[in-house]
C-alpha cells in the first residue's frame, strides 16, 4: 500500500499476473504431496519393522521387510504338515504283526521274528541310541521318526543297539528318498555266510514289494490279493485315526545272490517278507485350529501339500480344521506332493 497527499493510506493495484498465483498454487499443492507422499514411505517402512520385531517374539524371522508387503496380498496359504501343523514329537502307539495288534511287549511274537525286526530296525537307521553304562537311561537321536522307532524298538521290545552291531556288519545301504519313500540294506552275520535284505518305509511302497508276510505263528505265508486287500483296509483305519504307518520287510540272501548284488551294488527289492507295522502319531501343536480358523476368517485359502499318506494327512487336515469333515482329496485341499510337482504353474496358481 501507499499513502496519498494528505496521508490517508491507499492501495495500489498489485502487477502479479493470475498465471502467477496458479503457478503459486500448483507449487505449493505439489511440494504438499511430495512430503506427503516421502513421510507416508517412512511411516510404512517404521509400520513394518515394528511388525517384524513383533513376529520375532513368535519365533518367526523375516529378514527382507518388502517380504511384509508382500504378505499383504497374500490369498493363499500353502504349508506342510509335519513340523508345521503338527509337535513333530513322535511316538509308536500300535505295532502289528500279521493282522495281530502286539499290546504289550513281545510274548505274543516268535523270537527269531523279533530278532529280525531288531535287524531291521538297529541297522537300517541314520539315528543312533546312546547310553553312558548299562541300566543308564538311553538318549535316541536323529530325525523324529528315526527317533520314535529307535525308542520303541529299544523299551518295549528290549533290542540291544550295540549288540546287533556287534553281531551283524552293514554292507550296503540305499538311503531314504522321496520318490521310494524307502531305505533299505543289505547285512552280513560276521564271521558267517549268512546275508539279509532289510527295508523299511511308507507301508503302500513295502506292502508293493512284498510277496509273503509272517502270521502270528511265525509260518511264512504267501501275501495273496485278498490278504493284501485286508493289510490295507488296517493301513486306511490306523491313518485315519492319524496314526502314520510304516512297514518293516526283509528277505534272506543266498551267498551266490550276495555275490551279485555285491557286484551290481544294488539291494534286492523283490519277493520280500513282511515283518510288522507300527502306527506313529505326531500330535497337532496347540493353538493350530484357532490359526486356521482366522486365516479364513481373514479370507485365506489353506491348504496341505503332504508327502505322507494322503489318508494320514487327510485325517490331519480334519482336526486342524483345514479340511471340512464332509469335504474329501477331491476338493483339492489336501494334495500329494508328488502330484504338486507335477504341476504346470499355471495349475499351482489355481
Amino acid at each position: 500500500h501507499t499513502k496519498d497527499e494528505k496521508g490517508n493510506r491507499e492501495f495500489s493495484r498489485s502487477k502479479t499476473k493470475t498465471s502467477d498465483i496458479i503457478n503459486a498454487i500448483a507449487g505449493i499443492a505439489t511440494t504438499a504431496i511430495t512430503t506427503a507422499a516421502g513421510g507416508l514411505s517412512l511411516v510404512v517402512t517404521l509400520t513394518l519393522a515394528y511388525s517384524v520385531k513383533k513376529m520375532v517374539a513368535d519365533q518367526a524371522m523375516v529378514r527382507k521387510l518388502s517380504a511384509c508387503e508382500t504378505m499383504g496380498s497374500t490369498t493363499t496359504i500353502c504349508t506342510d504338515k509335519t513340523c508345521s501343523l503338527t509337535l513333530n514329537q513322535m511316538k509308536v502307539r500300535k505295532f502289528l504283526v500279521d493282522q495281530e495288534s502286539v499290546e504289550e511287549g513281545t510274548a505274543s511274537v516268535l523270537p527269531f521274528v523279533v530278532d529280525l525286526i531288531h535287524q531291521g530296525v538297529a541297522l537300517n537307521t541314520t539315528g543312533s541310541v546312546d547310553r553312558a553304562s548299562p541300566g543308564t537311561y538311553c538318549e535316541f537321536s536323529g530325525s523324529p521318526t528315526e527317533k520314535a522307532i529307535l525308542s520303541w524298538a529299544v523299551l518295549e521290545l528290549k533290542m540291544d543297539m550295540d549288540k546287533m552291531k556287534n553281531t551283524w556288519a552293514i554292507l550296503q545301504v540305499e538311503a531314504f528318498n522321496s520318490q521310494k519313500k524307502r531305505s533299505g540294506v543289505l547285512i552280513g552275520r560276521k564271521n558267517y555266510d549268512t546275508f539279509h535284505v532289510h527295508w523299511k518305509g511308507a507301508t503302500e511302497m513295502i506292502l508293493a514289494v512284498c510277496s509273503s508276510y509272517y502270521d502270528a505263528s511265525g509260518d511264512v505265508k504267501d501275501l495273496s490279493d485278498g490278504k493284501r486287500a485286508k493289510l490295507e483296509l488296517i493301513i486306511q483305519a490306523m491313518a485315519d485315526r492319524r496314526l502314520r504307518c510304516i512297514a518293516f520287510a526283509h528277505k534272506q540272501v543266498p551267498k551266490e545272490e550276495y555275490d551279485d548284488l555285491k557286484e551290481k551294488k544294488k539291494l534286492n527289492e523283490n519277493n520280500l517278507t513282511l515283518l510288522g507295522l507300527v502306527g506313529i502319531q505326531n500330535p497337532s501343536k496347540p493353538g493350530v485350529k484357532k490359526a486356521v480358523e482366522d486365516c479364513q476368517s481373514a479370507g485365506l485359502n489353506i491348504k496341505m501339500i503332504t508327502g505322507d499318506n494322503v489318508f494320514t494327512a487327510t485325517a490331519t487336515a480334519k482336526e486342524c480344521g483345514i479340511l471340512k469333515l464332509n469335504q474329501n482329496m477331491s476338493s483339492c485341499v489336501v494334495v500329494e506332493g508328488e502330484e504338486f510337482r507335477n504341476y504346470t504353474p499355471e495349475e499351482r496358481m489355481e
